[in-house]
């Protein structure tokens, strides 16, 4: 087997250690809501234990906090997680929802709840710009059981659902934040599943622009797993927005679109200035998750030392890789929900120590002033099989290969990874001399030179931290430091916040700023250092491991550092067809040459391949180009030539006779769409664009056979003429609430004359507030405006049922309009009982799709 699958199988065993304690409740009792509170009707469910001694035992040793705040550090913990939601202040009715919240529900809330949650029942998070982010002084589950609190409850729920608020944990929304996101900015999100963040980065870069126009500015957001990805493209869906990417690798593989490699010698300093590179990268990588232990908390029955310790290396990889990836002058953010110095500020230590004085942690205090954060930590130590280390030196020979020098302060001995091949191999003779009691250490440093105190060993080692000690086999070997390091980077510029000083969940910060290329000779280094190991010795090592373990090599020997200004992509490139990276097929590898050696040739592979798709699984990109049916859609709804298709339209269907949906995507995602088709669809990508248009079959033969997409139409309406119809405050309620309404069934008689006379097929119909002069609203970006579909009798609306009930709320709240219930007099009963019901031309097709099929085929064509 190919090592990109046993590469992604381990950093699979590496996630599931890490987030899995995040997301599953106890499979042994019923779940719960929050901790210590019971469940009804069920009187054997016990609430989760909300203590751990080793958890208690770890962290005080690492002094994360003075020994005088303990008690409330940990009585914090213990306690639920108030709930926090943020704004989209890019959304249509932005203004409409801070006043609702400022002047409907923080006054009800406070009258209403008479408990101590009474006093600031709601308040906005002082630290957040623009008073976009809101904190409750109610848990979510308390937000479930309060009768006082179901209306507002159920505002959230529809508010998130449709994307004008965004329900997430407010340190989560802290590192965004730091990235300082500029309107033409190039954003990579690593590790972006299940999406709030990134979610949190379109806001920012759309907020920036005016109403009704793309930002340059792009967010490619990347996770390694794919369930996860459709995760976080249903999140990101709710913004509809034409400036995103979804791809699918491993962050720390993330591939490099360098054209250079693929161009011959003549037109090699024009390739040199196409390449993917980021203004900023956001590096929130997998973790143990124990800063998250007050909304999960199972984290307490589930913790052990050996999660931070085995996701260390991972952690570097990614980091490093985004740092490659980083434009000189970026802006990096790392940044995890875990308390745990292995995880943190040993990563950033080992990210300064590799690249020297090209990359800078930066000092920022100044910034956020008003939010609660600690510096990080200088000193720490490393926890192992019941024994705390504070030099590397002190670790047992069979351990070396598992912990690692970088988990120190100092990283001293980190250039010389290779020596822990030899320490390995001694270590294997050493026990193999020992006869059988030799052997079980053999195998189990074997096992963790792979897993790195993986899920397999997790109970094991989970008695072993609560009980401080080793397990017998491993007494005689192993002994506690008493030696000490201190960093000479200055790690107190990090950041953590800690749950005690804002009522909050627990995160880690750095922000990085990279000033020059990384440093070539020790990017040189770092490949002899992975190079110095003979292949005879590479293959005893495979051997010893086993075919199942070969990804030892992961453990053993580092990622090379890599920077694609000062290193030639095809040689020493951390992207996946760089000689270090194991996770590309021979038959990948042969594209490549074959592309880099047949020069135009390769340009008909890269077309061949555009049709085919090089994905498996995974509908290929192609650019939409069929002049009949882009003029036919132009003509129909008479867009003026000021808004540009060209180039701009993508379809997921090779065959673009069978096009069902057409997307949008902005100047940025084009470029980056054309690179990638050049350097052979290296970019696994799930999900992009904006979908614009899509296929509607009619019975009654409309002109056009593709109708406006509802997500698409807030971009496109000041560039329609044609098909466009202007409603009175009244009758856009009664669209919204009957959905289907007869031409002499409206309340503005000359309203249904035009609707009747307009062609047969989708429209367009915009809410006119007063007298307003038509000619303003049709050039208006803000306009509220929904899709309809004209029939022969009627006009249907084209919305979702959801979105359209919050539409139609903001409609009646804007106007004063009453919502009356519906009743067998009112028209939509009347049309919906007959048969003119087919005029609507199929409007379930208009609904969204489902989750499960959001979760199943992102994106994709479903013909």
């Amino acid at each position: 087997m190919g090592g990109g699958r046993k590469r992604g199988r381990t950093q699979r065993r590496h996630f599931k250690q890490g987030r899995e304690n995040v997301w599953k409740h106890n499979p042994q009792r019923p779940p719960a809501g929050e901790a210590g509170e019971g469940r009804e009707g069920n009187p054997s469910w016990q609430p989760f234990a909300t203590e751990n001694p080793a958890f208690e035992e770890y962290y005080k040793e690492q002094q994360i906090i003075p020994e005088e705040e303990w008690d409330d550090f940990i009585s914090m913990l213990r306690k639920p997680l108030p709930a926090t939601f943020r704004i989209n202040a890019s959304c249509q009715f932005f203004q409409d929802i801070c006043s609702q919240l400022e002047n409907d529900f923080r006054k009800s809330l406070e009258t209403e709840v008479s408990d101590e949650h009474g006093e600031d029942a709601i308040r906005p998070l002082p630290w957040y710009p623009g008073n976009l982010a809101w904190h409750l002084n109610f848990s979510r589950m308390q937000l479930r059981r309060n009768q006082a609190l179901e209306s507002f409850h159920e505002f959230l729920k529809r508010e998130n659902e449709v994307g004008n608020i965004t329900r997430q944990e407010a340190v989560s929304m802290v590192p965004p934040l730091f990235l300082n996101v500029q309107p033409d900015h190039h954003i990579l999100d690593m590790c972006a599943a299940p999406g709030s963040k990134t979610f949190q980065l379109l806001e920012m870069i759309h907020q920036s622009t005016k109403p009704g126009l793309l930002p340059n500015a792009l967010v490619v957001a990347n996770d390694v797993d794919v369930q996860r990805c459709n995760l976080l493209i249903h999140q990101t869906k709710r913004m509809c927005t034409a400036n995103l990417i979804v791809t699918n690798h491993e962050a720390q593989n993330f591939p490099g679109c360098n054209l250079a490699k693929f161009c011959s010698e003549t037109c090699m300093d024009e390739a040199k200035l196409q390449r993917l590179e980021f203004d900023r990268v956001l590096c929130d990588v997998p973790c143990s998750g124990d800063g998250t232990v007050r909304k999960a908390p199972d984290m307490w029955r589930k913790w052990n030392a050996g999660m931070g310790n085995g996701l260390h290396r991972l952690q570097v990889e990614i980091a490093m890789r985004g740092m490659g990836l980083l434009k000189v002058g970026g802006r990096m953010v790392y940044s995890t929900c875990s308390m745990n110095p292995v995880e943190n500020e040993a990563v950033v230590a080992e990210i300064l120590r590799r690249c020297g004085d090209s990359v800078e942690l930066l000092d920022v205090s100044s910034e956020l002033p008003e939010l609660a954060r600690r510096p990080g930590l200088s000193t720490w130590k490393v926890r192992d099989r019941g024994s705390w280390f504070g030099v590397h030196e002190d670790v047992p020979r069979y351990r070396k290969s598992v912990i690692s020098p970088s988990m120190f302060p100092s990283g001293k001995g980190s250039k010389d990874i290779e020596v822990n091949t030899d320490v390995l191999d001694a270590d294997m003779k050493d026990s193999t001399d020992m006869g059988e009691e030799g052997e079980q250490e053999r195998n189990t440093a074997i096992d963790d030179s792979n897993n790195g105190d993986s899920a397999k060993t997790e109970e094991k080692t989970e008695v072993d931290c609560e009980s401080g000690e080793a397990p017998t086999r491993y007494k005689k070997l192993n002994s506690t430091s008493t030696r000490t390091e201190h960093s000479d980077y200055p790690l107190h510029r990090c950041m953590r916040i800690v749950p005690h000083d804002q009522n909050s969940g627990a995160f880690f910060i750095a922000v990085l700023h990279k000033h020059s290329p990384l440093n070539e000779n020790q990017v040189v280094d770092w490949v002899k250092s992975e190079q110095s190991i003979p292949e005879d010795k590479t293959g005893k090592l495979e051997k010893d491991l086993g075919s199942d373990k070969v990804s030892s090599e992961e453990n053993i020997v580092p990622q090379q550092v890599v920077d694609n200004t000062n290193v030639v992509d095809g040689e020493q490139n951390g992207d996946m067809d760089s000689k270090s990276s194991k996770d590309k097929s021979s038959e990948d590898a042969k594209v490549i040459v074959d592309e880099a050696e047949k020069g135009q040739a390769g340009t008909r592979d890269r077309r061949r391949q555009q049709n085919q798709g090089r994905w498996r699984g995974v509908d290929p990109v192609i650019f939409f180009k069929d002049e009949v049916t882009i003029k036919s859609i132009v003509s129909f709804y008479g867009i003026k030539d000021s808004f540009p298709l060209e180039g701009h339209l993508v379809t997921r269907n090779p065959d673009t006779s069978h096009v069902k949906r057409i997307y949008y995507v902005s100047k940025s995602v084009q470029d980056v769409l054309e690179l990638n088709i050049k350097v052979g669809e290296r970019l696994k990508i799930t999900s992009l664009g904006l979908k614009i248009f899509e296929r509607q079959s009619s019975k009654d033969g409309s002109p056009c056979t593709f109708r406006l997409s509802s997500e698409g139409l807030p971009l496109l309406l000041p560039y329609i003429t044609k098909q466009i119809l202007y409603a009175s405050a009244i009758d856009f309620q009664h669209l919204l609430q009957y959905r289907t309404i007869k031409f002499p069934d409206f309340v503005d008689a000359k309203f249904g004359e035009e609707a009747s006379a307009l062609l047969p097929g989708c429209c367009v119909v915009v809410l006119r507030e007063g007298h307003q002069d038509i000619g303003s609203i049709a050039t208006d970006p803000s306009a509220i405006a929904i899709v309809c579909w004209k029939g022969k009798t009627n006009l249907c609306v084209m919305l979702s049922p959801l979105d359209g009930k919050e539409l139609l709320e903001r409609i009646s709240l804007r106007f004063g309009l009453k919502i009356p219930k519906l009743d067998k007099e009112k028209p939509n009963q009347e049309v919906t009982g007959s048969g003119e019901q087919p005029d609507c031309a199929n409007e379930a097709d208009d609904q969204p799709e489902s989750k499960a099929s959001d979760m199943e085929i992102p994106d994709a064509e479903a013909e």
